[in-house]
């Protein structure tokens, strides 16, 4: 299974839409969104071409296609118009011998880990920095980066999660970092 991954699109209908663009262009299986799908935040200013209900409607459309998790500027009211669950805190993938612990970032991350065991992979967004390292017991903290806003100099970013690697790529299709397993 080839799996995007992607982070805070913050309601920029020119990112979503170049992060569908990218999905395609993948061949990807399924998109696992981590939160903050809608709105902005108030310590984020308004992305490009910021147009939620133009982000709702390309993600319904793509429904059965997105997993997704609640990030903190994630909502109930964003759960009755998004076709797809948003509203769960988190969630569980085996990947190969690995098991992943999906997450917004907000609650669970390097500084409150949630239940992990050796050789887990801990996987967020929230910070809207791309990040790939290890901590504990052979354990790996991996996160996308941001779609729409990405900071500390980072790329708009996502990553794509194969059977035996993670890319981390721009929107523009620039693989930006690999990691082989």
């Amino acid at each position: 299974m080839k799996l995007i991954i992607a982070s805070d699109i913050h309601g920029s209908a020119y990112y979503c839409k170049k992060l569908l663009r990218a999905f395609d262009e993948e061949k990807a299986d399924r998109m696992l969104l981590l939160g903050d799908i809608l709105y902005h935040g108030p310590r984020n200013d308004l992305p490009k071409d910021y147009a939620p209900k133009e982000v709702l409607a390309m993600l319904n459309e793509r429904r059965k296609e997105i997993f997704c998790v609640r990030g903190n500027c994630d909502t109930e009211v964003d759960q009755m118009v998004l076709m797809f669950p948003v509203m769960a805190d988190y969630c569980i993938m085996q990947w190969g011998k690995r098991l992943i612990y999906a997450t917004h970032g907000h609650n669970y991350n390097l500084s409150n880990l949630p239940p992990l065991q050796d050789g887990d992979i801990l996987l967020h967004g929230h910070t809207h920095v791309a990040a790939w390292e290890t901590f504990g017991e052979g354990n790996l903290y991996l996160n996308p980066g941001s779609v729409s806003i990405p900071k500390e100099q980072n790329p708009h970013s996502f990553m794509v999660l194969t059977d035996d690697e993670i890319l981390w790529k721009t929107l523009d299709g620039e693989i930006w970092h690999r990691e082989k397993f």
